[in-house]
């Protein structure tokens, strides 16, 4: 069985993080759509339909091809897998499946999350949060959990699994669950609400504080206050500092004591900046923090507006409040280019710490995004 996840020519909504991947490939919840993909059907070959230059690292695989932006659950893959030939599964005004030129309609009448802006990756996150806890949980066994440990709510929603440590923190599942992925740790005096979910072998440092709905992708570590957070992997919070409802890539480093607005003063909604326009435009949403692309950082002390948007491979730093968008491969916050070269030297510093290199496709796209970092633009 072949599925090909389609951007549905929304790419651009959600960059800086599509900068560098798929819609289908973001993270939300606890997993990635071709996770939740693999997780029902892990002889599957799962593609995807975006960016040429994405190509080499995402390819296209044929066969069914599902919107993106429709966050799979089990109802729903159940639905698409029993697709004839030319049927397409819509609800309302949204197509979620099809085969063929999907001339013949088969309506779904199951609940949706559907996502048609970056800021809703956190807004909807408990909701896909809870969805994927279910089916990751079934039938399976969580390991014990440490009676040095507090919990507030039902213990039963706490799932930990092999190799997941977990000591002399507060744990509260009274607005959702909390999931602790294989091999990684909460460490002591955390204080955790759920909806919370870390994934294999991240960590939340000594005294964490996180509100939920937040997740962590694999290899993350993360510390001080978080509220309503999306890290992808391999990116580090690792010290004091709040950050609220942002978004945050692979491969990223927030420095000590970084803070990050999520509310305006004045309690009004917030402007952002729009990779389709290339212009700040206004939002309807109140709560909006730092949105990061994949392998940037941010020096110590660091002070992000409200609504900050970071592209890829930049390094922010200097003694005064950053702009609202720093555009990909930018040295500090005056607009100095960041020479491809040194951008690259510094992603692969940080990923060998982890044994790991770029590979050619992942340089390809890097390259890609360097060269048209100054008015970006995808190729439809």
């Amino acid at each position: 069985m072949n599925i090909t996840l389609h951007d549905n020519e929304s790419w651009l909504k959600f960059a800086p993080l599509t900068l560098t991947r798929p819609i289908g490939n973001l993270r939300m919840g606890i997993l990635t759509n071709d996770e939740r993909w693999k997780l029902f059907f892990p002889r599957a070959e799962i593609g995807f339909k975006s960016e040429d230059f994405l190509a080499g690292r995402f390819p296209n695989v044929g066969g069914t091809e599902m919107n993106a932006c429709v966050i799979l659950n089990r109802e729903l893959a159940d639905a698409i897998i029993q697709l004839g030939e030319n049927q397409e599964l819509y609800c309302d005004q949204c197509w979620i499946a099809r085969n063929g030129d999907g001339s013949n309609k088969v309506k779904f009448t199951g609940k949706l999350i559907v996502i048609s802006e970056r800021w809703n990756l956190y807004q909807m996150n408990g909701e896909a949060l809870i969805n994927d806890f279910e089916m990751m949980s079934e039938g399976k066994t969580s390991q014990a959990l440490s009676n040095s440990n507090r919990v507030i709510g039902d213990p039963d929603l706490i799932f930990l699994e092999e190799g997941a440590k977990v000591e002399a923190s507060i744990l509260n599942t009274m607005n959702g669950p909390i999931y602790v992925g294989r091999n990684a740790e909460i460490m002591e005096g955390s204080i955790v609400r759920g909806p919370f979910a870390m994934n294999e072998s991240s960590a939340l440092k000594l005294g964490t504080k996180i509100y939920g709905p937040t997740t962590l992708g694999p290899h993350c570590k993360v510390g001080g206050e978080v509220n309503n957070c999306i890290f992808q992997s391999y990116s580090n919070k690792g010290h004091d500092g709040f950050l609220g409802n942002s978004l945050i890539g692979e491969w990223c480093n927030l420095g000590a004591d970084t803070n990050s607005s999520n509310l305006k003063n004045n309690y009004g909604e917030v402007k952002t900046f729009n990779f389709e326009s290339m212009q700040l435009e206004q939002t309807d949403v109140l709560f909006m923090g730092l949105v990061m692309g994949d392998h940037s950082k941010c020096g110590i002390n660091t002070m992000f507006n409200t609504a900050t948007v970071v592209g890829v491979s930049s390094n922010v730093f200097g003694a005064e409040f950053p702009p609202k968008y720093i555009p990909s491969f930018q040295w500090g916050v005056h607009g100095d280019s960041y020479s491809f070269a040194k951008a690259l030297e510094s992603a692969s510093n940080m990923m060998s710490r982890r044994g790991l290199q770029l590979s050619i496709p992942e340089i390809d796209i890097l390259q890609y995004v360097s060269d048209t970092s100054n008015g970006f633009s995808g190729n439809k």
